[in-house]
């Protein structure tokens, strides 16, 4: 099996809210895209969706050769792949139709072609069980929603993924300037939707005890450890919170304390009542604003922050050129 195929054109099954992303951001990155999806009326969604995205990808900067020319779309699974270097799958997260589709397109596909799933939570050696022939090019290939906008991408294996697909996957992504990490080991929902889960549990805990109201809590993230959160991570900020002593004072001071709050976190069952008052809660903040109008306030915000990121890391790289 030879992998030194270079990926140009891209296949993507599933165009959903997952994939339309994916789509708009390959198209941004110069690639060629073509898109299959059996729902009625799919083409003309996925269209609309990627004239709505230009826009904002056109502020973040388009690679050369960036058009939503480059689009195609196909009902027929066969044609979708034909030509594809690699595949990005938008399934959904059902395990048999996984099984199934993945039969096809190792039957479909070179042994070269990647195939990379979307997957949020079923891990790559179930799926990839469908794969008979080449079962060691498939990949999970997690990104975080949007896809166009956040950089965000978990990359794992299956038992019989390859070491080689890996990093090849790695590669791509990164080639296309998303924040690729590599997971070491398969877990159920990978990384960062646990770690979304672990603090989801804590929130619906403090609504469901009367502590605060969803509005609250909402606040109480995004204008405290939120804000931080879209800087650096929380290993890099106990860091920063060990003051001049770093991480190793950060410990010596708070493992103790933390440990033991660890102990008082809730574990809330999510019954049809909690779940109404979570949502009359949540409607209550929103008011009369419509999702959409809630979109491209995050949208706005996110593209704002994504810009203040690449000039500050641009500004850090020219000072290290100067340095030298």
């Amino acid at each position: 099996m030879t992998d030194t195929r270079t990926i140009r054109q891209i296949a993507i099954i599933g165009t959903g809210v997952i994939g339309a992303s994916w789509t708009a951001l390959f198209l941004a990155k110069g690639l060629r895209v073509v898109a299959t999806d059996v729902a009625p009326g799919a083409e003309a969604v996925l269209r609309k969706f990627v004239k709505a995205a230009w826009p904002a990808l056109e502020r973040l900067g388009l690679s050369p050769g960036a058009s939503q020319s480059n689009l195609r779309f196909t009902a027929d699974l066969a044609e979708a792949v034909a030509g594809a270097d690699l595949v990005q799958e938008n399934g959904p997260e059902r395990l048999d139709f996984k099984q199934t589709l993945y039969k096809q397109l190792d039957e479909l596909l070179p042994p070269d072609v990647i195939i990379a799933s979307s997957s949020s939570g079923l891990k790559m050696s179930e799926i990839q069980s469908g794969a008979a022939l080449h079962p060691e090019r498939c990949v999970i290939g997690h990104p975080f929603n949007p896809p166009h906008l956040i950089p965000l991408v978990e990359v794992v294996g299956g038992g019989k993924t390859s070491e080689r697909t890996i990093q090849r996957a790695m590669e791509f992504y990164k080639s296309i300037d998303k924040k690729a990490v590599r997971l070491n080991k398969e877990l159920p929902g990978h990384v960062a939707n646990r770690l979304q889960g672990a603090l989801a549990r804590e929130v619906y805990y403090l609504v469901a005890e009367d502590v605060l109201s969803a509005a609250d809590v909402d606040d109480a993230l995004s204008w405290g450890p939120g804000l931080r959160w879209g800087i650096m991570g929380n290993m890099m900020l106990n860091h920063l919170g060990g003051g001049s002593g770093g991480i190793e004072h950060f410990f010596q001071q708070f493992a103790g304390p933390m440990s033991a709050s660890w102990k008082a976190l809730g574990s809330p069952v999510l019954t049809p009542e909690l779940q109404k008052k979570l949502i009359d809660g949540v409607h209550a903040e929103v008011g009369a604003r419509t999702v959409e109008e809630l979109e491209a306030e995050r949208d706005e915000i996110l593209l704002g922050l994504l810009e203040l990121r690449t000039k500050w890391t641009e500004t850090a790289a020219a000072r290290e050129v100067a340095a030298e």
